[in-house]
């Protein structure tokens, strides 16, 4: 199974909430008729967010396709072509990011109804080699940041290697998408030592300072 990840600001003009409800509704209404299209899902910043001003990205969508090559047809067809033409007077189309990723369960537990997901566009240490990166991300890394209790699900997006031959080059190494029951969890959970044993360890492998992130809800549209 191959995903696809759009990074997604919505034009300036556009508030909040006309962006949330109209591009879910253009987006179930356009990409429904998609071939190959296994899967999507549009998660969309929590409005509390914006509590200190605006947002890196408003929102992700999430495709999925069974190989490259239904992928490569779906986005070269007129219907994707209808469906972009529908969404551009709500989403930046000169800020959007797109990331081919491989997708990596740390931890398989069930999706919450509702949840709270958080999304951090993570990056590698300056000067680390990408194949220790990976590594040290997925194998060490991953299994501590399970022992956070209140974690529900965990799953590393790793650009994928293809994508490193590109110009210009990729602006994120992955993302790392993480599930709660509620806001209320999640910041429950910075206060145990698990979080706190699970931040130390960000230096062997991550820029300093925290991470970029975006805490949203997500809508199942497509499968």
């Amino acid at each position: 199974m191959l995903k696809i990840v759009d990074l997604v600001k919505r034009r300036p003009q556009v508030s909040v909430a006309a962006f949330q409800q109209d591009w879910k509704d253009v987006a179930a209404a356009s990409l429904r008729k998609l071939p190959g299209l296994v899967r999507y899902v549009q998660s969309h910043a929590l409005p509390q967010g914006y509590g200190r001003g605006e947002l890196l990205f408003d929102a992700i969508a999430e495709m999925w396709f069974a190989d490259a090559a239904a992928c490569a047809g779906a986005l070269t067809s007129p219907a994707y072509a209808d469906a972009m033409r529908a969404a551009d007077p709500l989403v930046d189309a000169d800020r959007m990011v797109r990331i081919p990723v491989d997708v990596h369960v740390i931890k398989d537990g069930p999706i919450p109804a509702p949840a709270v997901k958080n999304i951090e566009f993570v990056n590698r240490r300056p000067g680390m080699p990408l194949a220790p990166f990976r590594a040290y991300w997925q194998d060490v890394h991953g299994p501590i940041a399970t022992r956070i209790p209140v974690l529900r699900r965990y799953e590393q997006n790793h650009l994928q290697l293809a994508a490193y031959a590109a110009a210009p080059a990729p602006a994120y190494d992955g993302l790392a998408i993480t599930w709660f029951d509620s806001t209320a969890d999640m910041k429950a959970g910075t206060r145990t030592p698990e979080y706190h044993i699970t931040r130390a360890d960000e230096p062997n492998f991550l820029p300093d300072g925290h991470l970029p992130i975006i805490v949203t809800t997500e809508h199942v549209l497509i499968g």
